[in-house]
């Protein structure tokens, strides 16, 4: 069963609780930290440790189960499950994601960190999903 204390929520980030779970638990799951079969926490339980609503957890486990990664049974909570067929991003999307990163990125700059480090972590980060 997942740790809660791995799944950090910061309210004055601006970014909404459930928008945090997902991106938490996205990131474990790429990273395959969690495997299939892998049990979470309930609902109850991670709302309770995370100190937000129960629904907000429903809400980030509804969609990453939407996006595959997660079965959801009434009594047996969250399985994470095998991706057997990852999705295909559509162009849209895809550019979507560059444009975020690279605000990201312009915003890494500004505040001082070199084109190599950046490129260094992101070279690091490739590297951990292709595993």
């Amino acid at each position: 069963m997942l740790e809660s204390p791995q799944i950090h929520i910061d309210p004055g980030s601006g970014v909404p609780a459930v928008r945090q779970i997902m991106d938490g638990l996205r990131v474990f799951l790429v990273e395959g930290r969690l495997a299939p079969g892998t049990e979470l926490p309930s609902v109850r339980r991670l709302a309770i440790e995370l100190g937000i609503h129960f629904n907000t957890v429903a809400e980030a486990y509804r969609q990453l189960a939407a996006e595959g990664w997660l079965d959801l049974k009434h009594g047996r909570g969250a399985i994470v499950v095998h991706r057997a067929v990852p999705p295909t991003p559509d162009r849209e999307r895809t550019e979507d994601y560059r444009n975020r990163l690279r605000a990201l990125v312009a915003q890494m700059r500004s505040e001082g960190i070199s084109a190599d480090g950046i490129a260094a972590e992101l070279r690091a980060m490739a590297e951990m999903v292709t595993q």
